[in-house]
């Protein structure tokens, strides 16, 4: 049988390569620009590469009893390794995704297509766009996971974003972000602050070596109206191949300090990477 051929395509932001995984069939690798941005096995959605995401489906499988549908929005689609792992474990969510680059969409659903009736709908729009259009109080999960190359984008990381996320989700639903940071960690201190104005309760994802201002790294902000991290998501992290720890409490507000939010009128994107940190080939 021919090996599968890599796919390289212009696309609206960038270079997409879609890179096939030789020591695992049928499982594919997405980049932008270089930059990844998901790992697909569609035989198995289960199988999750990325550390990030995992820990991501850690929140996802302990924010409500095993098998309960959700309602759900993401904001940021790539190869919808997230959406695919949702469909497979919590059979009949009903998923939105917000898809800002309209040809990597096209991309992804020709050569990674969706299963029939998997309830996810993806749609070609604005991320900050679609959480102020969103329905109030809709919510379940609403998961940001915006990279416009290796950047958060700066319309996602002001206070307005902040307010509109904690609109569109319910009571008791939680809000979760993928953001790259490194020591001083200006820009998830501010983060940190403009969550803290909309949100009762705060928690923060990570490696020890990411917060102890080591090395550049990802790290996942979680924010609630009400509802405290879920039971059992810190020994899942914990448990983990890369363990990762949860931080909430007086820790967080220490760590914000004297940090203020991003207005609307300075926004800021995240910032850029060391060379090579999260690149491949």
């Amino acid at each position: 049988m021919d090996e599968p051929t890599p796919v390289l395509r212009a696309v609206d932001l960038g270079t997409a390569r879609l890179l096939p995984d030789l020591d695992r069939a049928g499982a594919w690798l997405l980049t932008v620009d270089d930059a990844p941005q998901s790992y697909v096995d569609p035989a198995d959605p289960t199988h999750l590469e990325f550390e990030y995401i995992r820990r991501l489906a850690y929140l996802a499988d302990t924010v409500a009893a095993p098998g309960r549908p959700l309602d759900v929005l993401h904001l940021g689609g790539g190869g919808l390794t997230l959406p695919r792992y949702l469909a497979a474990t919590r059979p009949g969510s009903r998923q939105r995704v917000i898809e800002a680059d309209g040809r990597l969409a096209e991309l992804v659903a020709e050569r990674l297509p969706l299963p029939p009736g998997s309830g996810i709908e993806v749609v070609v729009a604005d991320a900050r766009d679609a959480v102020e259009g969103a329905p109030p109080g809709g919510c379940d999960l609403l998961i940001a996971d915006v990279f416009g190359g290796s950047r958060v984008p700066a319309r996602v990381t002001t206070l307005g974003h902040a307010r509109a996320a904690a609109r569109a989700l319910r009571p008791g639903g939680v809000y979760a972000a993928n953001l790259a940071d490194a020591a001083p960690f200006a820009f998830l201190r501010s983060q940190l602050a403009a969550f803290a104005a909309c949100f009762a309760r705060l928690a923060l994802i990570a490696e020890p070596a990411v917060l102890r201002g080591r090395r550049f790294g990802n790290v996942l902000l979680l924010a609630s109206a009400e509802a405290p991290p879920p039971a059992g998501l810190a020994r899942r992290l914990a448990a983990d191949a890369f363990p990762a720890r949860l931080t909430e409490g007086e820790r967080l507000t220490r760590l914000i300090g004297d940090a203020r939010p991003v207005p609307d009128g300075a926004p800021v994107p995240s910032p850029a990477p060391p060379a090579d940190a999260f690149r491949v080939g």
